[in-house]
């Protein structure tokens, strides 16, 4: 399983097109919600109602917060009036349930916004919620592909035998690459070392005049100064220089005036920096079963991890080997969880944040190893599509690094 040849790999270009990375999502009812295609709430398995609008969203060149935030304004609603079950990337056509209170279902049919669709829409007193979803459909066209190309992907499923490290991909680690650092320096209590960072990083700045704004502060640190510089894009650095220009270098209270979920996001990528590196100790070892004395979890329905029920696991069960999302709740820590934690000097008390409270996370768990399914590859003119089957949380770029050297 862990013996794929990353010399024989096919340098392959990937999402040229949203076209070439479709998403369909599977539902709980384990319908694989078809492009273009319009489903009953029967076919989903959801009860009948009033309040809410059940629709299947699909959509390209749109992530999905902003997709729905498009939808409920030309309703004349607001965001927090949708939900959906899961994130999707902006580079890809994708389809997906979501949901919208009080909105007559003919309204949504009709609306006609620039590369989204609504497929179905029906009345239901169940609402889609975030995790309602037992994961995703994918088909990828890579270009550049030959025959060889099809072989060397054929081959390499041969040897993962339907099971590839579950990392966590690089969109959890954000483009410019400092997520990681800007989260330790929450999790340590060092407000300047998050702030200064979260301003001035210029690693990965794929615009240059980013790039300079954020060198220019570096030097100066001059917050009211960088007002005058800094571009009007960089929304949440100008919110943040606003804060520091005015009341001082408070750098906890001028953390605070970012979103929640953008801080949040800093501490998640700790924890998957965290649990990638315990994911990578299991792969060197060529550990890939549950052994006894190792956290597992069950098989769902779909057969895909169910994280859900987590125990210890005994000579004669089936299931997974688990590894924790570390966080202050979590119990027991692997001999490789410690190990990344002492390397970057911080326990799992850390994630209180005691003083940033609202930022807490207490932990969770996820499989080391994943399954794939429904995995085939066909030749096209001068590409190769690839298709599987992954559970909610998993990462397709991931797995199709398992297969091909990527070139976007």
């Amino acid at each position: 399983m862990l013996s794929v040849n990353q010399k024989r790999k096919p340098s392959l270009r990937i999402k040229e097109n949203p076209e070439d990375f479709i998403v369909k999502e599977i539902t709980t009812s384990l319908k694989i919600l078809e492009t273009g295609t319009a489903y009953s709430n029967e076919d989903l398995s959801y009860a009948a109602g009033t309040r809410f609008t059940v629709f299947a969203l699909q959509k390209k060149n749109w992530n999905t917060l902003q997709a729905l935030g498009a939808v409920s304004n030309a309703l004349g609603k607001g965001r927090k009036s949708t939900g959906f079950a899961g994130t999707k990337d902006r580079r890809a056509l994708s389809v997906q349930l979501c949901s919208i209170t009080d909105t007559d279902p003919e309204r949504l049919l009709a609306l006609r916004i620039p590369d989204i669709q609504i497929n179905f829409a029906w009345k239901s007193d169940m609402p889609v919620k975030l995790g309602d979803l037992e994961g995703n459909r994918f088909e990828i066209t890579a270009r550049g592909g030959t025959e060889e190309a099809t072989d060397s992907v054929n081959l390499a499923n041969s040897e993962l035998n339907g099971m590839f490290p579950n990392y966590y991909g690089t969109q959890r680690f954000g483009s410019r690459g400092n997520n990681v650092a800007i989260g330790l320096a929450l999790l340590k209590g060092d407000f300047e070392e998050a702030v200064i960072r979260f301003l001035t990083n210029s690693s990965n700045e794929s615009n240059e005049d980013a790039r300079e704004a954020r060198s220019k502060l570096a030097s100066e640190l001059d917050f009211s100064k960088a007002l005058q510089y800094f571009p009007k894009y960089l929304k949440y650095e100008r919110q943040m220089l606003s804060y520091l220009a005015l009341y001082g270098p408070n750098y906890r209270a001028a953390l605070r005036v970012l979103p929640r979920q953008l801080l949040m996001m800093l501490v998640h990528s700790v924890e998957s920096e965290i649990f990638n590196k315990t994911v990578e100790a299991y792969v060197k070892e060529g550990h890939v079963y549950p052994r006894d004395g190792d956290l597992y979890c069950n098989a769902d329905r779909y057969g895909f991890p169910d994280c859900s029920k987590v125990s210890t696991y005994k000579k004669g069960d089936k299931g997974f080997i688990t590894a924790n999302i570390v966080g202050y709740e979590t119990k027991e820590l692997s001999e490789a969880e410690k190990n990344v934690l002492g390397e970057y000097g911080i326990s799992k008390e850390s994630f209180r944040l005691k003083q940033i409270p609202e930022l807490r996370a207490k932990g969770s768990f996820r499989a080391v190893f994943a399954p794939y399914k429904d995995f085939s590859v066909s030749e096209g003119p001068d590409s190769i599509t690839i298709k599987f089957s992954l559970p909610s949380g998993s990462y397709a770029t991931v797995l199709l690094s398992e297969f091909v050297h990527q070139a976007w």
